[in-house]
């Protein structure tokens, strides 16, 4: 495990400290995660660059929380997992699918179980997705970019839980904390 500095915008190298301001602005706080980037410049600009791409789609902000939440799960990640409880939680999800998803299982709604085993699928078999698990999502509505952004999502998904895993798990934030999770 790397023991990486948890930064603020007073201790960030100078090219961090505009990104972890930005963060600030558009999250309401830096994440610990990414402050724990902000050592290296240009990792941050990739991770604010991806996070905002992808929160810009057009993919449903549930249905995109839906996916970062199957890869958390899927890659034991407990950082991705609290995020996107407490980000779906303010979306309305209902405890019942949230408790579903965090336990590895899919959610009720049609289309959300789609994008949850689709997003769960990637990461798990590096992107060699089934035919049938594709042909779930078009019958479920979704369009080619729908599909596109939850890979999107996925990558952007599976490099929080690599940064985590490899920072040794990073402290929760505060605003995290109740949605503290662990594997099933």
């Amino acid at each position: 495990m790397m023991d990486l500095t948890v930064h603020t915008t007073s201790t960030a190298p100078a090219e961090s400290k505009a990104l972890l301001e930005g963060i600030a602005e558009d999250l309401g706080f830096v994440p610990n995660l990414a402050a724990a980037t902000a050592t290296s410049p240009a990792l941050l600009a990739g991770f604010d660059g991806l996070r905002r791409a992808v929160a810009g789609g057009a993919l449903d902000p549930v249905l995109r929380e839906t996916a970062g939440l199957a890869v958390g799960v899927a890659v034991d990640n407990r950082y991705g997992v609290a995020f996107h409880s407490t980000v779906l939680t303010a979306l309305g999800a209902t405890p019942e699918d949230l408790e579903r998803m965090r336990a590895g299982d899919e959610p009720a709604d049609a289309t959300a179980a789609a994008v949850y085993a689709l997003a769960r699928e990637l990461v798990l078999t590096r992107g060699k997705v089934a035919e049938g698990t594709v042909r779930r999502t078009t019958e479920a509505g979704l369009s080619d970019t729908d599909v596109l952004e939850i890979v999107a999502e996925s990558t952007f998904a599976g490099l929080v839980g690599t940064l985590d895993n490899l920072a040794g798990r990073v402290a929760l934030d505060q605003p995290l904390r109740p949605a503290t999770w662990s594997a099933p």
